[in-house]
């Protein structure tokens, strides 16, 4: 190998171990809020009023933040939740879709306490739906962490 490549080859190399000091992980908190209802288990989704279908509260970790500081500021932000007692961790989800460096922490609560959610210009509807009667347009991944949660299914490493 010539001096030349050898230059390129490390400035390449550089450049790529710079991009990941300036994006580094993104890291996002979601909450599976479960209430027993009519002897049934209904988790609680949100409806945002930039994309269509429902979700699972949650969003960004911000800097200088804790994860659990993050969930309970989203559930508080999103659906009016306050949270009574520490969530149980579910797992740590790799979200490769918009970003190769993105993780999703999800949590499951069932000890919490919820006013009445009024729309605001991020979150349109907040609401709890039986886990086995969950509204059309609900999120593959939403879908999914609710059959890892309540029925046993496996937990996938993706979002």
């Amino acid at each position: 190998m010539d001096l030349a490549t050898f230059l390129r080859l490390l400035v390449a190399y550089g450049a790529e171990r710079g991009r990941n000091l300036i994006r580094p992980l993104r890291l996002s908190v979601c909450g599976l809020v479960v209430e027993r209802q009519d002897q049934q288990d209904c988790v609680l989704l949100v409806r945002h009023t930039y994309v269509s279908g429902w979700y699972l509260p949650g969003g960004a970790v911000e800097a200088g933040e804790s994860v659990q500081a993050a969930l309970a500021r989203e559930l508080f932000e999103e659906a009016n939740v306050e949270l009574l007692a520490s969530p149980l961790l579910h797992g740590l989800f790799f979200k490769p879709k918009g970003s190769r460096r993105a993780h999703v922490a999800c949590y499951v609560i069932r000890n919490f306490r919820i006013s009445p959610h009024r729309p605001n210009f991020e979150i349109a509807e907040a609401r709890f739906f039986p886990a086995d009667a969950l509204p059309e347009g609900t999120s593959r991944a939403t879908r999914v962490r609710i059959a890892e949660v309540l029925k046993g299914a496996p937990a996938a490493e993706i979002w």
